[in-house]
């Protein structure tokens, strides 16, 4: 695959998985032996990617990722996104606020074969939970 592809292949990605909580697309864009280095990893990784799915959609609502930068060498490509949603159920541990955050993120993802091998990530959680708060901008 070229780097192109691999950056189409995270697009996708990240509006199909993230945007859309669409687990029939982990199947497709996610490689058997995948690994998750952000969360909990059980040795099924697109199991936990499914889960990880329900979690984050169950607690969410009018979720939206915009890709600021999207940067790719060989099998790696990073992203730098920004990411907002409206907390409307149970969300790391905290009841539904209605409140409604944007934050900053980057994620770093290995392809292979035109498919998801790992992925890493980082994000503002303070601010995060500040906005869910209500102790910071929302």
């Amino acid at each position: 695959m070229s780097v192109e592809d691999n950056k189409a292949i995270v697009r996708r990605f990240v509006e199909e998985i993230f945007v859309r909580g669409n687990a029939g697309a982990v199947d497709e864009l996610v490689a058997e032996d995948f690994v998750p280095h952000t969360w909990p990893y059980s040795g099924d990784g697109r199991a936990d990617l499914k889960a990880a799915i329900e979690r984050v959609h169950a607690g969410l609502a009018d979720v939206r990722f915009t890709i600021q930068d999207l940067v790719a060498e060989g099998d790696r490509v990073a992203v730098r996104l920004s990411s907002g949603a409206r907390h409307v159920g149970d969300f790391m541990g905290m009841p539904a606020s209605g409140r409604s955050y944007e934050i900053e993120e980057i994620h770093l993802f290995r392809l292979r074969d035109g498919q998801v091998v790992e992925h890493w990530h980082q994000m503002d959680t303070m601010g995060l939970m500040q906005q869910l708060r209500g102790e910071g901008p929302s």
